[in-house]
């Protein structure tokens, strides 16, 4: 072999292993989508802590490459530093600690104060259940279709620890959809609630919630456990680390320990979550038609979560005082979009009174939707592993 047909080989050995030689126009959709999402980051403000993870993990994800050459780079192949991140996504353990960081950063007050306003967060469920019987009656196995449901909880965490148990071949597809209709909270949910309230309606005011007790604050996290982990078991990984997150949080004395969860531990988690998701999204697994009918499903599941807080609170004020009615505009807040949610009803309120602050009442079926979420995560999980 002369000098320059060896040069010749090299060469073209190497084109061979570029990613312009191994790519499909799949990958170019797919890195057009992650370019997307960093757009709407950035220039629309649309939950950038998730989105800019994600988008550029889909671009990471997406860059494609010769798979039977050995390299061990992609997120599926063993071994490979991007596998063995993504391990906490597959697993299910990045979830609990972002569940950790959660109940660290949240304070249940509101719902302390007004527990009837848990009943809001246990409506938007409805939404899950309901896209539920709808991936069955479409065909998905029952575990594929509980795992597709959660994503009308609006819980990114939720989705994945569920996927992960369920429907792991689904999990990038139902990662996605979850952490992209939690960003769009802002476009998707103001116009069902204009939709189902009248002007009347939407000027209600609350009366301020009653000042809750350290003692209150310390008891609930306790409580809450108990009662939720007693009832659905399967959901002690959520449930456990929220409630324990937030008894950190509450109880005084490990102050250091709560920083720590709600600020560098959840950051971490974050970025690896969101990246790993994002790179999970590899063109050939992600480009199919079930794909598309997940992110269907999981649109539909949110519209009947979003609307069903909303129904749910015009209905509950037709046995309610005048002067104890709920301002329907904080239905929406029982999906677990914390504090996304909340603050639409909040904006949405003083769009129409600039003195009627919703924010502080939103919050209590927006940390409820949280709770709601991970139980019916723990319920399907019962039924369905």
């Amino acid at each position: 072999m002369t000098f320059s047909d060896f040069i010749f080989q090299n060469l073209q050995q190497f084109w061979q292993l570029t990613g312009f030689y191994n790519a499909t126009w799949e990958n170019f959709v797919m890195l057009a989508v992650g370019i997307f999402f960093i757009w709407l980051a950035i220039k629309k403000d649309f939950e950038p802590m998730l989105l800019v993870p994600i988008g550029f993990g889909i671009l990471i994800g997406n860059i494609p490459f010769n798979t039977t050459a050995g390299l061990e780079v992609g997120i599926y192949e063993e071994g490979s530093v991007l596998n063995i991140l993504y391990d906490g996504v597959a697993r299910g353990w990045y979830p609990p600690l972002i569940f950790l960081g959660i109940g660290a950063m949240t304070d249940f007050s509101a719902l302390i104060a007004n527990p009837k306003l848990m009943l809001i967060g246990a409506a938007a469920q409805f939404g899950i259940f309901g896209a539920y019987m709808v991936a069955l009656l479409l065909g998905f196995a029952p575990d594929q279709a509980g795992a597709i449901a959660i994503i009308g909880g609006a819980d990114g965490p939720t989705a994945i620890f569920l996927s992960s148990k369920l429907a792991p071949n689904l999990m990038g597809a139902i990662a996605v959809s979850a952490y992209s209709y939690m960003a769009l909270v802002p476009v998707i949910q103001p116009p069902l609630m204009r939709l189902f309230t009248t002007q009347k309606e939407r000027l209600i005011k609350m009366k301020p919630a009653r000042a809750v007790s350290h003692n209150e604050k310390i008891i609930f996290p306790i409580v809450g456990m108990l009662l939720t982990c007693f009832v659905v078991p399967s959901g002690i990984p959520l449930l456990g680390m929220l409630f324990f997150g937030n008894l950190l949080r509450e109880c005084g004395v490990t102050t250091r320990l709560a920083k720590t969860a709600s600020n560098a531990l959840t950051d971490i988690v974050t970025i690896l979550l969101g990246m790993t998701v994002g790179a999970s999204t590899q063109a050939s697994e992600f480009l199919t038609a079930e794909t598309i009918g997940i992110f269907a499903l999981g649109f539909m599941a949110f519209i009947i979560a979003s609307s069903s807080g909303v129904l749910f609170v015009k209905l509950f004020n037709l046995f309610l005082p005048s002067s104890k009615k709920i301002n329907p505009l904080i239905g929406n807040a029982g999906v677990s979009a914390v504090p996304m949610s909340a603050r639409i009803s909040n904006n949405l309120g003083l769009e129409y009174d600039p003195n009627n602050y919703l924010l502080m009442h939103a919050m209590g079926p927006n940390v409820a939707g949280v709770i709601g979420s991970a139980v019916a995560a723990g319920v399907l999980l019962g039924f369905l592993a």
